[in-house]
């Protein structure tokens, strides 16, 4: 538990200490924020508002699991393939989405890589990220990931197949990474959200840390490969996302961009594959699929409706924004959808083991 501890601790030290240097250092550089013309108009007044600050995300939540291993190393445990993986997966996002914002930065413009680029960038990420869930074997037999559909654990009728997890992989980290991307649009929303859904995943993997199969044979108990660094990690994200929100908290200082959107929302999704919950990660995670939900919905109805939108403006958080609630309502209000949708999610995670628990 000390190691959980140290781990969020550092990594929230990182993040409220470090974003105002990076806030300074990206001012100077004039690394500010382009606002889109068709938004609300009061956003105008965030354009220049210095972007790219989910590198110190990212940096936080490196640190901070490295960190704990100070600690974990004089008994005699080093970083595991699990969370090497997760950090790999974080940081190779992370490089996509930099490159995406510095793109837009220098051209000045609220688009960075294009659509190809973009897609390319996370294809190699996830694809390799998938591949490589799938080796390092250990004295259990378990690998990172598993072939086999999940929702609060495996669901044993239904194997993917090695090619089926590649590709459920990287459609659940691509769809993850551009939900946050669309969800961060207003000031704290995205990683307020995100504090919350990485709580879940801290309580659902020391969960599974307790109650581990390879050393606690009962009923309920989980085949996870490495759940204590995932626990690592997941508490390392929440407190960089909270020594972050400290700074993006309306009136932002910073802006997380793609650097940090596409990253924490591919880590979300590196969790859910390890921890065996892939669909669970859809109720946990819930405001971020309705947020590209909205999007996708506007974008169909548009283009087979004859130009018709369903939403004054897409993401949905701007629809509401356009029907006369302030900003802060909008993300007071959306991170208490969370908090219920984590708190659903947690609710049917606990229900599964004790119906298990209760046949033993």
């Amino acid at each position: 538990m000390r190691s959980v501890l140290i781990s969020a601790v550092v990594a929230l030290a990182i993040s409220i200490l470090f974003t105002p240097i990076a806030i300074r250092s990206l001012q100077r550089r004039g690394f500010g924020q382009e606002i889109r013309v068709d938004g609300p108009q009061h956003h105008i007044t965030k354009k220049g508002t210095p972007t790219m600050g989910g590198a110190v995300i990212v940096l936080a939540t490196v640190v901070g699991y490295f960190g704990a291993y100070l600690f974990l190393i004089g008994q005699g445990r080093g970083p595991t393939a699990s969370g090497l993986l997760l950090i790999y997966l974080l940081v190779g996002l992370g490089v996509v989405g930099f490159l995406d914002d510095y793109i837009s930065i220098r051209n000045q413009r609220n688009l960075g890589l294009n659509k190809t680029a973009k897609l390319v960038g996370q294809l190699v990420v996830g694809i390799s990220f998938a591949i490589l869930a799938l080796q390092f074997r250990n004295s259990n037999g378990l690998t990172p990931g598993s072939t086999v559909l999940s929702f609060v654990r495996d669901i044993a009728p239904l194997t993917l197949g090695t090619v089926g997890f590649v590709a459920f992989a990287l459609l659940l980290i691509s769809a993850f990474s551009n939900a946050v991307n669309f969800t961060d649009g207003l000031d704290g929303l995205a990683s307020g959200a995100s504090v919350l859904v990485f709580g879940s995943y801290l309580i659902v993997s020391f969960w599974q840390f307790g109650h581990d199969c390879a050393r606690l044979q009962e009923a309920g108990c989980y085949s996870v490969r490495d759940a204590l660094d995932i626990t690592l990690i997941a508490a390392a994200a929440m407190g960089a996302c909270i020594g972050f929100l400290w700074w993006n908290a309306s009136p932002a200082r910073i802006i997380m961009g793609d650097t940090g959107s596409l990253s924490l929302g591919g880590l979300m999704a590196g969790m859910a594959i390890f921890t065996r919950t892939e669909l669970l990660l859809v109720v946990l995670g819930g405001l971020f699929v309705v947020v590209a939900m909205s999007v996708t919905i506007q974008i169909l109805v548009f283009r087979l409706g004859g130009g018709r939108r369903i939403f004054r403006m897409a993401p949905i958080h701007h629809h509401f924004e356009l029907a006369g609630w302030t900003e802060n309502t909008v993300v007071v209000r959306f991170w208490i959808v969370t908090g219920m949708a984590v708190a659903f999610g947690l609710g049917l995670f606990y229900a599964d083991w004790l119906s298990l628990a209760e046949l033993e």
